[in-house]
């Protein structure tokens, strides 16, 4: 079903993340480079980062970077922007809280409203002993 198309369907989109969707972003970030990358630019916000930069300081080749931030633009996990002779790449911080929206929808069905939250507090993993296998 075509919803619409530019702008307005990838609002429609944007509201329903399905499995599919979720699928697709995590496979792309289903790497350890790549989870490097989106880690970076999560920690430096909406400032973003020139891909010189990144890979100066993950110490990726340059076409190695472009590579992976190719498959994370299309997951839409990273957005970027032309500032002069740089591209400066920003996390897609949107799609991240669709994806984690998504996979804690249903969390903690059935448990009453103030122990919905997800934490390792009420998982017991907090001061747990730690066992070695």
């Amino acid at each position: 079903m075509l919803v619409g198309s530019g702008a307005a369907f990838r609002l429609w989109y944007l509201q329903i993340m399905d499995t599919e969707g979720a699928v697709h972003v995590l496979q792309a970030l289903a790497q350890e480079t790549r989870l490097e990358i989106l880690r970076l630019l999560v920690r430096v916000g909406s400032d973003g980062m020139a891909a010189g930069e990144i890979a100066r300081q993950l110490e990726v080749p340059a076409p190695t970077l472009s590579f992976h931030l190719k498959a994370m633009q299309q997951a839409e996990l990273v957005s970027s922007e032309r500032n002069g002779r740089s591209l400066v790449y920003r996390a897609g911080f949107e799609r991240l809280s669709e994806v984690l929206g998504f996979l804690t929808e249903n969390c903690c069905a059935g448990a009453p409203d103030e122990s919905r939250e997800p934490s390792l507090e009420a998982n017991g993993m907090v001061d747990a002993p730690i066992q070695e296998f």
